[in-house]
């Protein structure tokens, strides 16, 4: 089976055009967590929440959740915010 980005490349007769790969492994989000954001990221997974991405900003981190068409943050002290105030695209 060949990869998203095998195929891409293929497609554009062995030019690499486009530099997006696959999705990351969830497990890379996870380490990138501090351990108050693991506590409150497994909480909201007993709800159905799964760790979307984090997010940098200005040396601190935020866990991105999603449920459904919900959306929840987790501050890096692992306060979570079950209506952010953050556009997705």
């Amino acid at each position: 089976m060949q990869s998203r980005k095998q195929s891409i490349v293929e497609q554009n007769n062995g030019h690499e055009m486009d530099r997006r790969g696959p999705e990351p492994e969830k497990s890379i989000w996870w380490d990138k967590l501090t351990l108050a954001q693991k506590f409150s990221a497994s909480s909201l997974a007993k709800f159905g929440y799964e760790l979307a991405f984090v997010r940098y900003q200005s040396s601190n981190n935020l866990a991105v959740m999603t449920c459904n068409t919900g959306l929840a943050t987790i501050s890096i002290d692992g306060e979570i915010d079950t209506q952010p105030s953050i556009d997705m695209r």
